[in-house]
């Protein structure tokens, strides 16, 4: 069960790894793009391509729901980014139970964005676990962990790639050892628990009255979606990356400044404290550039003032 493009890694490797596929559930296609045609979610076109059988519900709820998973006999069920929360009754369906890739190091960062989370959080590391489901959120016993490393160039697009691996071939070696028994499921510590939130357009907004490193920690975060950005000239300005700097004094919140040649990036926008130093921006219509090859095109850009909307 799962829908983006994190469950598809997975999905390849059960396949792979000889275990009988018997259903893959998805979310039902939906309108995506400027031009809202009807897509299928990543993990239906790898479902098909595999001539698997794809079950697309409205709800998991209701008996006709338990009824459909109870038919195909299951004797577990992965759950990697699906759509929906799963009852009670459904749980209890599968033999070995349903057992959820998430990735976080649970307890920490719950919830629907824990990848995005770990960034906002500066967290020096995250990862994966595998996790036997219950009827809380992210609140079951953990199976198995690993750990990595969080570089200063991820962002949750680069984070989730890598996640997504690493949870497949952790899942691998973690289903077999369950159902040969090898496994006890260790509780989580509940007083260690943290919750991410679920992520809006809204929350891409750049705010100059923010630190510098919060800023910064935000464009990783929000990108590929929902992105940062700010306004220049009433156009909307997106912030595709950079680096949080020491401040430089004496000038305003949300001014565009020309660093000195000691700092890596030769733009930078003044913040709350600190300066975030671009390094790739995009201009509404336009392709994305260099902070210097737009300036190069727009020499009223340094010495002016982004908004926040």
């Amino acid at each position: 069960m799962g829908t983006p493009e994190f469950g598809v890694p997975i999905l390849e490797l059960l396949v792979a790894g000889g275990h009988e596929v018997v259903a893959v559930y998805t979310r039902p296609d939906r309108p995506s793009g400027r031009g809202r045609q009807v897509v299928a979610s990543p993990v239906k076109q790898a479902a098909l391509d595999y001539g698997l059988r794809v079950i697309e519900p409205e709800t998991m709820r209701g008996s006709a729901a338990v009824a459909l998973l109870a038919g195909l006999r299951p004797d577990v069920v992965v759950v990697a980014a699906f759509s929906y929360l799963l009852p009670p009754d459904v749980l209890a369906t599968p033999r070995l139970g349903c057992l959820n890739v998430h990735p976080s190091l649970l307890p920490r960062h719950r919830g629907p964005s824990p990848v995005a989370a770990a960034l906002l959080q500066g967290d020096s590391e995250t990862g994966v676990s595998i996790m036997l489901m219950n009827e809380g959120l992210d609140t079951g016993p953990v199976l198995s962990q690993e750990r990595v490393t969080i570089r200063e160039i991820d962002t949750t697009g680069s984070l989730t790639l890598l996640l997504s691996s690493l949870g497949s071939h952790l899942l691998s070696r973690t289903l077999d050892q369950w159902i040969r028994g090898e496994i006890t499921p260790e509780p989580q510590d509940d007083s260690r628990a943290t919750y991410s939130e679920l992520i809006h357009a809204k929350d891409g907004i750049m705010d100059w009255t923010r630190s510098a490193d919060s800023l910064w920690r935000r464009v990783r975060a929000y990108h590929p979606w929902p992105g940062c950005h700010t306004t220049w000239k009433g156009k909307r300005l997106k912030i595709q990356s950079g680096m949080a700097l020491p401040s430089v004094s004496g000038e305003d919140v949300g001014k565009v400044v020309e660093l000195d040649a000691s700092f890596p990036r030769g733009i930078g926008v003044v913040t709350g404290e600190g300066v975030l130093a671009l390094d790739r921006i995009q201009m509404e219509g336009k392709r994305e550039v260099s902070a210097e090859e737009f300036v190069r095109g727009h020499s009223d850009f340094v010495g002016s003032h982004l908004g926040t909307e």
